[in-house]
């Protein structure tokens, strides 16, 4: 399969005329009545940063235009990894995640940045803390309270074939830690109420000895109740690891196969999966090794074998980019999202690229 680029690479999201112009890890989706929904953590100064917040634009013309960012998810603390899953009739789900004061503290936050985070108090830290969602029952027009998970991922959950939502994530953590033999991949059943039930975990991956992350998970159903789903994997600091491995489920998230890896050791990570109307699965993937960029590799067996390296998107400026997600145009066409810096020394944007596969043109 080859990657035929569909016009110019377009920014989708940024706010130029502010200081507070940096936007990251989006996910895109097609809502019930066709609108294309695009969510991501916005209206940022840098990549960690206590004025994130998660903010979503709707465009209703297949994304040639776009509304606004407008926030969806504003806690007092860094909101950040915007997920959206339509589910149902008029369901849509929203998720996000923060991290703790002193987290952000640590991170080298300037004066101004400070200053809001010593306006925090200890209650309302307490009162915003965690992964975090909400739910519209009205197509995405208006959302709900915010629930908390004790799980996240980047691109939220999955409507299971039941009509269920399952959301396969890494245990929260809310200071971003590597916990060794604490944190996993679990899979949780979102409840009519906004509680979750456990339902089952992903074991732990060990690579040459060595416990490395696995974090950043995405689910597709396949059929029935086989589910499949690929973790972004890394060793320490991704100096030898940064990779997915591919897991799948039988019955629904309760257990799942040993996990496998599927790129090479830096192939690339996070993941988004799609089933294309002809039935080839799509990932795509962030490539953070020179010249960065965005990838995509294609299944034609339910993720038995791949083929990959396909380039959708050459940065040439930082790896500080990536967290694609593609949605089907109604021509078959496809329209992948990221993040990723347009020069040295500009902000983040979220940017889109619309693409065909070579043997799906009519």
């Amino acid at each position: 399969m080859k990657v035929k680029l569909l016009g110019d690479t377009k920014i989708i999201m940024s706010n130029p005329t502010s200081k507070h112009n940096y936007f990251a890890w989006p996910t895109v989706t097609r809502l019930q009545n066709g609108e294309i929904a695009v969510v991501s953590s916005g209206y940022r100064l840098r990549h960690i940063c206590p004025f994130g917040k998660t903010v979503i634009s709707y465009s209703e013309d297949g994304g040639e235009t776009y509304t606004a960012p407008a926030p969806i998810i504003d806690t007092v603390l860094d909101d950040r990894d915007g997920g959206i899953v339509p589910f149902g009739k008029s369901g849509v789900i929203v998720t996000s995640f923060n991290n703790t004061v002193e987290f952000q503290r640590d991170k080298g936050a300037d004066a101004y940045t400070q200053a809001y985070l010593d306006s925090v108090t200890p209650e309302q830290e307490s009162a915003a803390l965690g992964a975090t969602f909400r739910i519209s029952n009205d197509g995405g027009v208006t959302f709900g309270k915010i629930f908390k998970s004790p799980i996240t991922s980047p691109h939220g959950p999955v409507e299971l074939s039941d009509g269920r939502l399952l959301w396969v994530g890494r245990t929260y953590s809310p200071n971003n830690a590597h916990r060794v033999g604490v944190d996993q991949i679990e899979a949780h059943v979102i409840e009519p109420d906004g509680s979750m039930t456990y339902v089952g975990c992903i074991e732990n991956i060990i690579s040459e000895g060595e416990a490395v992350l696995s974090c950043e998970p995405h689910t597709i159903v396949l059929e029935g109740e086989r589910l499949l789903t690929h973790i972004r994997v890394q060793s320490k600091g991704a100096a030898r690891l940064f990779t997915v491995y591919q897991s799948v489920s039988e019955d629904n998230g309760k257990t799942w196969s040993t996990p496998v890896q599927i790129l090479e050791d830096k192939g690339g990570s996070p993941a988004h999966l799609l089933r294309h109307s002809s039935g080839t699965l799509i990932c795509t993937y962030g490539y953070r090794e020179s010249p960065y960029g965005v990838r995509v590799m294609f299944s034609y067996d339910d993720g038995a074998t791949w083929e990959n390296n396909q380039d959708i998107y050459v940065n040439g400026v930082t790896a500080d980019l990536g967290y694609p997600s593609t949605v089907e145009l109604d021509d078959g066409s496809l329209l992948t999202v990221f993040y990723a810096h347009t020069a040295k020394g500009e902000p983040a944007v979220i940017m889109q690229q619309k693409w065909q596969m070579e043997d799906s043109i009519k």
